[in-house]
């Protein structure tokens, strides 16, 4: 069976095409779906617009693949938006899809299956809007938590000062509480972006990104780099999209904190992920 899973997230969205359990490819668009929307918590025309399109653009690239289903989920900030009807009502005017709305705790739960398939161990997923925790001992998931912090969010709070954003960053995590000990896995765009600016990759290679041991202190090294750089010079940084150049400081230092706060010297990281989760959590894989 060969499948196809869109993720709405509040930075991008993703195409994963799947056949027979195994992950053919990932596609990603960045669309800033949650950028502006502010205490309000209201989706913006435009990002809205952006990102239908995006799914639009999917969709018929699965059509392309032959896929026997294409499943469609979103997260944080449709899971956020006041306006989300509008958000739903406009994707399946343009598109024809249904979007699956999943909480946090099940995006915890699907990114914890996507990487770990059974495995103890920990996951730290950062996304636009929201950064996920879970820690599973096998198939037994012992903690999960979900924070309405992401690089997005960091932007758009504290643009791109460094001091602002770690305190907004410290104040936020504190909501993680105390969290067991993992070894930890890291997935999302922010994590195989600081891998692929270690590693200064052109093109981006997944097979080099996956299983890639990120230090604490390489993290804190680049997350010093990007600050200091304004964003026309990050986007020409070897290894970086420069769609991400302007939210990427505040995801390294998001992430950095998360790792201090875990005490964690590293961060394994995965290619794999919640949208094989999805998959996996369905029966279907």
């Amino acid at each position: 069976m060969k499948y196809g899973v869109v993720d709405i997230g509040s930075n991008s969205v993703r195409l994963m095409i799947n056949k027979d359990g195994k992950t053919l490819y990932k596609l990603v668009k960045i669309t800033r779906l949650a950028e502006g929307m502010g205490d309000e918590k209201i989706l913006k025309a435009q990002s809205v617009d952006r990102t239908v399109s995006a799914v639009s653009f999917f969709k018929e690239k699965a059509h392309q693949e032959n896929v026997d289903e294409l499943f469609v989920f979103a997260t944080a900030a449709v899971r956020m938006a006041k306006n989300k009807d509008y958000f739903v009502s406009e994707l399946k005017k343009v598109t024809n899809l249904c979007v699956d709305v999943i909480s946090g705790e099940d995006e915890a739960y699907f990114g914890g299956l996507g990487v770990l398939k059974g495995a103890d161990g920990g996951v730290v997923d950062i996304g636009g809007a929201s950064a996920e925790i879970s820690v599973f001992n096998g198939d037994l998931q012992v903690y999960s938590k979900s924070l309405n912090i992401g690089v997005v969010k960091v932007k758009d709070v504290c643009g791109q000062d460094q001091e602002k954003a770690r305190e907004f960053i410290l104040e936020k995590i504190s909501g993680y509480g105390l969290v067991p000990n993992a070894k930890f896995f890291g997935i999302g765009g922010t994590a195989t972006s600081l891998a692929s600016l270690a590693l200064e990759l052109d093109p981006y290679d997944p097979e080099k990104i996956d299983g890639y041991e990120l230090s604490i202190e390489k993290i804190k090294q680049l997350s010093d780099l990007l600050y200091g750089l304004k964003i026309e010079d990050r986007a020409k940084l070897k290894g970086l999209q420069p769609e991400r150049a302007e939210v990427i400081a505040g995801g390294a230092l998001l992430m950095y904190e998360i790792l201090n706060k875990l005490q964690a010297k590293s961060i394994v990281v995965s290619e794999g992920d919640n949208l094989e989760g999805y998959l996996i959590n369905k029966g279907l894989i």
